[in-house]
Parts: C-alpha cells; sequence; structure tokens
C-alpha cells in the first residue's frame, strides 16, 4: 500500500468508519485538509441491479439546481434555424460536414455532443470516436433532441449525465467544494432523488445499497442512504 501524504493522513482521522447523515458526510468533506484548487465533488452510488440485462439499465440526466460548478463545453450538430437557436444559446461549435470531419481528425475538446435527430446519419460514424469517452448523442440523455437550443442551456446550466458501469455503480459530479453546504445538499439529494426515481421493474431486493460522497483529492465519506 502507497505512503499516504501528510495532508491526505490528516484528513482521513476525520474519515467517519460508519455511514453518516448526508448534512454530516458534507461537513466532513469540507473539513478535510484543503488543496490548492476547487475541487469537485462526485457522488458514487452503488446498486442492487445486474448490469448485464438490458432491462436493469440505469442511465439518464438531470439539471442540478446549482450547476457543477464549470462552464460545459457544447458541439451541435445541426443545420438551418436549428443551427442558429444552438449558437444563440451559448453553443461554443455548430456544425454539420465539417464538423464530423473535425472530431473524426481528432478534435474532442468539447464536454458534450448534441444532435438534432435528421443529423444522426452523419453522427453515427462518429461512434469509434465518441462512444468510448461517453460523447455519443443519445435520445435518453437527451443530446438527440429536436430541441438543440433548449438542451445547450440545459447543460451549461449544470445538467448532467450518467450510466451504471459494469458493477452496477453510477457516478456523476455534483459540484465543488466551495459551494455552500445547503447547495451540495441540494444537489447531491436530487441526485439521490433521481436514481431512485429510476428504479428498474426487474430489480428484486435492495435497489440502493451505497452512497458515496468524495472531492477530487480527499478520502469519501458514506452517506446513510
Amino acid at each position: 500500500m502507497p505512503k499516504l501524504t501528510k495532508r491526505l493522513s490528516e484528513s482521513h482521522k476525520k474519515r467517519p468508519e460508519e455511514a453518516v447523515p448526508l448534512a454530516q458526510a458534507i461537513e466532513v468533506l469540507k473539513s478535510y485538509k484543503p488543496t490548492k484548487f476547487d475541487q469537485s465533488v462526485e457522488i458514487h452510488m452503488r446498486l442492487g441491479i445486474d448490469a448485464k440485462q438490458a432491462d436493469q439499465i440505469v442511465r439518464g440526466s438531470i439539471v442540478l439546481p446549482h450547476g457543477i460548478g464549470k462552464s460545459q463545453r457544447v458541439v451541435v450538430f445541426a443545420k438551418g434555424e436549428l443551427a442558429k437557436a444552438a449558437e444563440e444559446a451559448g453553443a461554443e461549435v455548430v456544425g454539420q460536414e465539417d464538423l464530423a470531419k473535425k472530431i473524426k481528425d481528432g478534435w474532442l475538446d468539447f464536454d458534450v455532443c448534441v444532435a438534432t435527430p435528421d443529423m444522426m446519419g452523419m453522427v453515427g460514424p462518429l461512434g469509434r470516436a465518441l462512444g468510448p469517452r461517453g460523447l455519443m448523442p443519445s435520445p435518453k440523455a437527451g443530446t438527440v433532441t429536436p430541441d438543440p437550443a433548449n438542451a445547450v442551456k440545459e447543460y451549461k446550466a449544470g445538467k448532467v449525465e450518467f450510466r451504471n458501469d459494469g458493477g452496477g455503480n453510477v457516478h456523476a459530479v455534483v459540484g465543488k467544494l466551495s459551494f455552500e453546504p445547503q447547495q451540495l445538499a441540494e444537489n447531491i439529494q436530487a441526485f439521490i432523488d433521481r436514481i431512485n426515481s429510476m428504479k428498474p421493474m426487474a430489480v428484486k431486493g435492495t435497489y440502493v445499497k451505497g452512497i458515496v460522497i468524495a472531492a477530487t483529492m480527499s478520502p469519501s465519506v458514506r452517506v446513510a442512504a
């Protein structure tokens, strides 16, 4: 086991061994010895699903009440008035064949890719580049939409996507450590409520098996479900 730095060692001493209420978990997280940058706060939820079953996949998106403390870079595949509206909404790049070629050539300097339904024939072949990075537009995530301008506004306002991994876990960024405790609590609770509302019908037994919050370079804290 690698030796912990002095900062992490001091922080680990404050970490509760048991799961604690959300407000207390946030208090502990904010009490850890700080870093020189504003850390992102993440939530990790362990779900009682069989990730190999298509009817138990948990995937979607949510606009968090207080955003994530980061301006997301959005590119949009659209044409005509829809393209103009997406530009006015704040999309960094809006295009068609030109944008497809740019991505195919290796450009991936963005966080979200949105496309109108009629553009998916052009976007589909980019799956090899976009898919592994979680950037492929999807109707379930709201990134394949006839209203790209609204999608751009949502992502700029703090919308996050999520999808369970192979172990049945769901992860997401829910803010910055500099957020007020109440802001973090509201963001985290909104995410938990969203996941709870998406329990697949096929799941039997306990759905949410564990919740953990953590900052980029700090120990995690278990949250009482």
